[in-house]
């Protein structure tokens, strides 16, 4: 094999090894564990009695519904700000906490955040999510507690929600960074 060849296929391999790492670094969330410990199908239940929680607190606290969302919208009402605003204090604290006193998973793996760079991207992308967001009345997180609370066209919410992942996830390579 000439060196040209073989700087080529280096540089190939490089490439390829970046827009990997690239990947894995704007991944929000990745929750593998590194330990491969096998986990029994009814370990997921915890999820699903978390969720139901969720759900139930979102609904007593009015987070779901159409008409204080509006409010929020249309600068009438401090209730959804509230609660957004303490949810935002709430996840800084517990950021914090997590990488001062070093807290572990619960298989004692060391939890890793990672800085984020800031891109025009996210300004275009906030902006997308907040008109679906006023137009709708529906941010993702309760879409499923207002169809369970029998508020069936959600569910045109829900499925444009889940073809505009699609569709970025089929276009997010050809997207600008």
């Amino acid at each position: 094999m000439s060196n040209q060849n073989k700087t080529s296929t280096v540089a190939d391999m490089q490439a390829v090894s970046n827009q990997e790492n690239m990947r894995s670094q704007d991944a929000i969330c990745t929750n593998e564990s590194e330990l491969n410990v096998e986990q029994k199908w009814y370990h997921n239940l915890k999820y699903l009695a978390v969720g139901t929680l969720f759900g139930i607190v979102f609904t007593k606290a009015e987070v779901i519904s159409w008409f204080r969302i509006q409010e929020m919208f249309r600068f009438q009402s401090f209730h959804m700000f509230g609660i957004i605003g303490s949810a935002i204090l709430v996840a800084m604290i517990s950021v914090w906490l997590i990488k001062k006193l070093n807290i572990k998973t619960i298989y004692g793996e060391e939890v890793i955040i990672k800085d984020k760079e800031f891109n025009k991207g996210q300004i275009y992308g906030g902006l997308i999510f907040g008109f679906g967001w006023a137009i709708t009345g529906a941010c993702p997180g309760p879409l499923y507690a207002q169809i369970g609370t029998g508020s069936t066209v959600i569910i045109v919410t829900l499925l444009s929600a889940i073809a505009g992942t699609w569709v970025f996830g089929y276009f997010r390579d050809r997207l600008p960074r």
